[in-house]
């Protein structure tokens, strides 16, 4: 507890004054107020430091802070908490602020016999912060089939092994799902340490629904692939949250406005947590007017509001069309392109309600060029 200057109780705190005995001290034996201090002027000191911090005695167990990663590294060394058990653990770590870690998380990571790190370097950073010595081991998704075999023997041999990623929660857009699962199967254990997550920070400062989201995380750099799941993204009812690397914003906006609508709300989460943090909201067509011509830098979240569900009307012809010509023209055949741009909507026939018709409505004789070829497509209705 810090107490302000001028405070009589920390005056009472400061190396001139013993403290009672403990099994006096419960309260304070005269008034506490300003005039209470005149007839002790012995107490006091002819100068008054900035700030005192003054400790009470109670029955209560007492809690302590600390104030640098020193004191921490301290404290987390004369730890009364039970030993860990051997295993692998999945260790969150600050996707920016180094100051967005547990200390359970920091007592993990300086009991193991190993961190597993997806950047040895950056990771180095944050156990140089908090004064860990523990040795580290390179696992990222070029060595991940290879490093696994000897983390595995390491964990029968019951060592501790801690998994780590650049930033956020190990197994998410990062190395650490195939280990997790090599583990399970062979019945070693696996403990989630919880912490940070971009995910979820950049949703709860959305202001986008939250009851109901959908990860979607880094796009296929194939065209087709990548539109596909735009596709699939742009029928859900949920938010769609996305990592996007700042050199692909402008053809994911471009894409994004293509097939999701250019009216529909999108938040850009930046450099969260960082000195440059930065939360932009809008439609997706004014973001397009706004990073179009600038690229951010940073780290990018970007968020999109789930489709409506308050209006049984099907999509635009336009936005329809756009569509189509994007999947002929990324390779798919007709029947394919056709077949992908279903779009899910309840139609009211003769009274009753059929969450089974997908409607799809063309501009009659739309001319499609794909590959040499000169396609003709009508009006449609599939029914499955």
């Amino acid at each position: 507890m810090v107490i302000r200057r001028y405070n009589p109780i920390a005056m009472l705190s400061s190396s001139v004054f013993t403290p009672f005995p403990r099994q006096q001290f419960y309260r304070c034996p005269f008034p506490i107020f300003t005039q209470s201090l005149q007839p002790f002027p012995s107490l006091l000191p002819s100068t008054l430091p900035r700030h005192f911090t003054l400790s009470f005695y109670s029955n209560t167990a007492q809690t302590s802070t600390a104030d640098t990663p020193d004191e921490l590294h301290h404290q987390l060394s004369n730890s009364k908490q039970s030993p860990l058990k051997p295993g692998l653990y999945l260790v969150g770590t600050p996707i920016g602020n180094l100051e967005d870690i547990t200390l359970r998380a920091l007592r993990v990571l300086k009991s193991a016999d190993v961190i597993l790190s997806e950047d040895t370097r950056h990771s180095g950073k944050l156990l140089h912060y908090y004064n860990i010595k523990t040795p580290l081991l390179s696992y990222h998704k070029f060595n991940e089939s290879q490093r696994a075999q000897v983390v595995l023997r390491k964990l029968q041999d019951g060592e501790i092994v801690a998994l780590i990623s650049d930033a956020g929660t190990p197994g998410i857009s990062d190395p650490g799902m195939e280990l997790a699962k090599l583990c399970a199967d062979k019945n070693i254990p696996v403990v989630p340490i919880p912490g940070p997550s971009a995910v979820v920070t950049a949703l709860s400062a959305s202001g986008l629904p939250m009851n109901e989201f959908s990860f979607v995380g880094f796009l296929p750099k194939h065209n087709s692939s990548r539109k596909e799941r735009l596709i699939l993204s742009a029928n859900e009812s949920a938010t769609q949250i996305f990592f996007i690397p700042p050199h692909k914003l402008s053809q994911f906006l471009e894409e994004a406005a293509a097939i999701f609508g250019e009216s529909r709300q999108c938040v850009m989460a930046r450099e969260m947590t960082k000195v440059h943090e930065e939360f932009w909201r809008g439609t997706i067509d004014k973001a397009k007017e706004a990073f179009l011509a600038h690229q951010p830098k940073g780290e990018i979240t970007f968020l999109i509001e789930g489709k409506s569900t308050s209006t049984d009307e099907g999509p635009s012809e336009s936005q329809l069309e756009n569509e189509l010509r994007e999947l002929i023209a990324g390779g798919h055949s007709l029947s394919m392109a056709v077949k992908l741009n279903q779009r899910m909507t309840r139609l009211t026939l003769s009274g009753k309600r059929f969450s089974a018709i997908f409607y799809v409505r063309m501009i009659t004789r739309v001319q499609v060029k794909a590959n040499g070829v000169q396609h003709t497509i009508h009006d449609c209705l599939v029914c499955v």
